[in-house]
């Protein structure tokens, strides 16, 4: 029941009060994401996290100057792999064979599923892959956030094209995917502090098959 209290308790804030969150927060934020579960265990992704004022300036305009840009804690840009190199597998088994210490050549079978099914997409679908799992880390982050009582606003609304730009992404192989603002709700100021959420009943949403 305290998981869905705090579930209760969030919602997209858009008002934030401008205050820095704690950093044994943001730090517990960010290694949910690392955490977080993703096909073939790939992470196909990378985390840009902002504070710097002069870049949120510049982000500003190219997230429709949302208020949410300037007076979040801190705001977490997921970027999703466009590619995925032959080195970067490589350098995934590597990690896979020195973590649960065994040889490097008995997971030459995985590589090979993973280079066949990498090597049948072509940039576009490999992105929109890599996307999903940003929203897998997106969902967990969201919830990790709120039991630590730490508001958070998904954000898509954004130019990716000229995040990517401000980012140098696309350089990078990679796209920004979504966008999320982390930090303390401005209670008075944002009207939507205090509403009833809104959802499906679960009589409307679930259908059950035994």
């Amino acid at each position: 029941m305290e998981a869905i209290q705090h579930l209760q308790w969030r919602y997209a804030t858009k008002k934030y009060n401008g205050s820095q969150i704690d950093q044994d927060n943001l730090n517990t934020i960010l290694e949910s994401i690392r955490l977080t579960p993703t096909s073939l265990g790939m992470q196909p992704f990378k985390v840009l996290v902002i504070d710097n004022p002069e870049l949120r300036e510049k982000m500003l305009p190219i997230a429709h100057n949302q208020p949410q840009i300037k007076d979040a804690s801190h705001l977490i840009l997921f970027a999703a792999n466009t590619q995925i190199s032959e080195e970067s597998i490589n350098s995934y088994m590597n990690n896979v064979a020195s973590t649960r210490q065994m040889p490097v050549e008995n997971l030459a079978g995985f590589k090979g599923m993973i280079a066949g099914f990498v090597g049948s997409k072509n940039e576009a679908q490999i992105a929109e892959w890599a996307s999903r799992q940003c929203y897998i880390a997106l969902g967990i982050a969201m919830a990790t956030a709120a039991a630590l009582k730490v508001d958070t606003t998904p954000m898509e609304g954004y130019k990716a094209d000229e995040m990517d730009v401000l980012f140098n992404l696309k350089e990078q192989g990679f796209t920004s995917a979504v966008l999320l603002a982390v930090g303390h709700r401005d209670e008075e100021n944002d009207q939507l502090a205090k509403l009833a959420k809104v959802r499906k009943t679960s009589e409307s949403l679930f259908e059950f098959y035994s």
